[in-house]
């Protein structure tokens, strides 16, 4: 069941990590998106009639209609609940929230392990960059790319055996870390995981795209 054409607005510019998860879950539901960039060189976010929508003046913000969601794995989860329930968003409990707990990882551990290395290897001019804070970062991120290849061993996708709501935001937090230039032991389960993402046709627009 899909909306009209131009219900589904999303504001935010296509180089943030956010972003990105909301274009592939609708890339993934077949929803037309209209998108405009915001935040970051295009501005928006600060001004008055965009902050009574999204008080955190951040992106995204997405709008359905008279819905209004401004986190971005909640509108992940939003899209899949309302587009593809019991599929992508799953209909049992366990099932879930083994993704909900997965997705809630990706933000508070995965993303700020990793943030540093992206912001001084992709956004900092080389001359400026600090190697002791990707150092730091980069001695974050191994024991969580170990944790999610021990459970990748266990299971085809985050979520469980099929692909789902979790695999948005692990995959798009894995294209980031995966661009930045440096060396990266081979993960065989996480790996295996990472290129049946690339070869899904809706990830194209989003996994494919250099980092910015």
């Amino acid at each position: 069941m899909h909306m009209g054409t131009n219900m589904l607005h999303l504001w935010g510019r296509i180089s943030s990590i956010n972003v990105r998860k909301v274009v592939w879950a609708a890339q993934e539901l077949g929803l037309t998106l209209q998108r405009t960039d915001a935040g970051g060189q295009f501005g928006i976010v600060n001004e008055a009639g965009y902050r009574r929508k999204n008080p955190n003046a951040l992106v995204p913000l997405m709008e359905d209609g008279e819905v209004l969601i401004w986190e971005s794995n909640v509108i992940v989860r939003y899209l899949c609940a309302k587009h593809s329930p019991g599929n992508f968003y799953p209909a049992a409990l366990p099932q879930r929230f083994a993704a909900e707990q997965w997705m809630d990882w990706q933000q508070t551990t995965f993303n700020p392990a990793g943030r540093a290395a992206f912001v001084q290897l992709i956004r900092t001019p080389a001359e400026q960059r600090k190697p002791e804070l990707i150092a730091q970062s980069v001695a974050a991120t191994e024991p969580l790319l170990d944790l999610l290849d021990a459970h990748l061993a266990e299971h085809a996708y985050v979520g469980g055996e099929q692909f789902g709501m979790a695999d948005i935001p692990l995959g798009c937090e894995m294209h980031r870390w995966f661009g930045l230039p440096q060396p990266r032991p081979a993960r065989p389960h996480l790996d295996r995981w990472y290129q049946n993402l690339l070869a899904r046709p809706a990830s194209r627009g989003v996994l494919d795209l250099p980092l910015s």
